[in-house]
């Protein structure tokens, strides 16, 4: 079992982090920093892939002998032990003198390290995060350890990071699962379709609405290979979320859809689709997750045409970032169409998976701008050089050039559109990152 430590100066946040990766609250937390003074550990996974997670003690720089001085070098000793490091930073307070030393330690560190932006709340939040590319320590992962958010980003990069660097003579990790996130409303059907895959009654089902209250995580195999996949509680609307239990399991939902890879959104073909099922289906954009519609009880629909183009107008006009949603008519209970979801699923998988190869990109990339050039700002005209494509899961381009980071909503809305058309990716969400320059050099239009 491989070995995740979570690092940094006191009050970033570490213990928040670790509660949430545990997936349960072990670590006390509280604003008043030193809280947590010995390492503490616990079994979890992320990804399919088991770990032993350990919260520590603040780095501070403090004479040996001191309280802080030894919470310290037990925050050393993890290093020692680590596979891994999350090196965690408040984007609130911005970057300190002691995130800039222990930045300078950690890479000479003897394993990879992660850095962490914690406390990257809302669109203020995610360009505070920037900063933090001054420590050097590769790009940072923006994450609120307190709602959740950003979470399926580190996920991803923590277990690449594992099954890419495993120490030496540990034996092989296993095949990894495709990890597959069963939501929708209370009684459309989640636990019928979970039933249904498995081939076997693992879920309690009936007429009765709210009957799974947990996120249940079960493994299986196909043809193709593994699927880890979690059936969850119906979400209804929060203001009609009353009591504990039922928000506890809400939470336990958001908290399954964030660990996927893949969302199955099964929706009451009968009853159509509302808000709540485009709350849901938003959310999965918003967290990068790929989506697939599992329209259900499709053998009890009477004008289908009618409900078929209902359905797309729908999605047409509320889902813009997302533009292609695969929709599998279905039905669990009696397995009509049931055989087109998982192959569905697989495809929406590799498109989410794909990287376009720089060169190509930026052939594209050069038709765009001499198709539409970027359009003027305050007068001045922003010039694109080049794109990147930094990573996959979701696929994130990265332009760069000279204010391109003012450059107009519409126009990049016109970039993603193009991107999805150009290289065929339906239905996943499409990142698109943007960073200028202050170079005083560079040329001015």
């Amino acid at each position: 079992m491989q070995t995740v430590a979570i690092l940094g100066r006191p009050n970033v946040g570490k213990s928040s982090l670790f509660n949430r990766l545990a997936g349960r609250k072990i670590a006390l937390v509280d604003d008043t920093p030193g809280v947590t003074r010995d390492r503490k550990e616990v079994e979890a996974e992320i990804g399919g892939v088991p770990i032993r997670l350990i919260d520590t003690a603040g780095l501070e720089e403090a004479a040996p002998d001191s309280l802080a001085g030894r919470m310290t070098a037990s925050s050393e000793g993890a290093l020692r032990q680590a596979d891994l490091v999350l090196f965690v930073v408040d984007v609130r307070t911005g970057l300190t003198e002691a995130d800039r030393a222990f930045a300078s330690w950690l890479r000479k560190a003897p394993c990879p390290v992660l850095l962490v932006a914690n406390k990257a709340e809302g669109r203020l939040g995610m360009q505070a995060a920037m900063e933090a590319y001054e420590l050097g320590l590769g790009d940072p992962i923006p994450v609120s350890a307190e709602h959740g958010d950003g979470f399926g980003n580190l996920h991803d990069e923590v277990r690449d990071r594992l099954q890419a660097e495993p120490r030496r003579g540990r034996g092989e990790v296993r095949e990894r699962p495709l990890r597959l996130a069963i939501l929708g409303r209370p009684n459309a059907g989640k636990s019928t379709l979970m039933n249904a895959l498995l081939g076997e009654e693992r879920m309690i089902t009936g007429p009765e609405p709210g009957l799974t209250r947990d996120a249940i995580s079960v493994e299986f195999r196909d043809a193709e290979g593994p699927i880890r996949i979690v059936d969850t509680a119906g979400l209804r609307k929060k203001a009609r979320i009353e009591k504990h239990l039922e928000k506890m399991s809400t939470e336990a939902s958001i908290a399954a859809l964030k660990e996927a890879e893949v969302v199955i959104l099964v929706v009451d073909a009968i009853q159509g689709m509302d808000e709540q099922d485009l709350r849901i289906g938003r959310l999965a954009e918003r967290e990068g997750r790929a989506l697939v519609i599992a329209f259900n009880k499709w053998d009890a629909v009477e004008d289908r045409t009618a409900t078929r183009r209902k359905l797309e107008d729908t999605l047409t006009s509320s889902f813009a970032q997302m533009k292609g949603i695969s929709v599998v008519p279905m039905s669990a209970a009696n397995g009509r169409g049931l055989e087109k979801l998982m192959p569905t699923v697989r495809t929406v998988y590799e498109l989410w998976n794909r990287r376009v190869p720089t060169g190509e990109l930026n052939r594209w990339f050069e038709t765009m701008k001499e198709r539409h050039q970027p359009p003027l700002v305050e007068g001045k005209r922003i010039k694109l050089r080049y794109a990147t494509m930094p990573k996959a899961r979701p696929p994130t381009i990265t332009v760069f050039g000279t204010r391109a980071e003012q450059l107009p909503e519409d126009y990049r809305r016109y970039l993603v559109n193009s991107f999805r058309e150009q290289f065929d990716m339906p239905g996943v969400p499409i990142r698109l990152h943007l960073r200028g320059t202050d170079n005083p050099y560079a040329e001015e239009e």
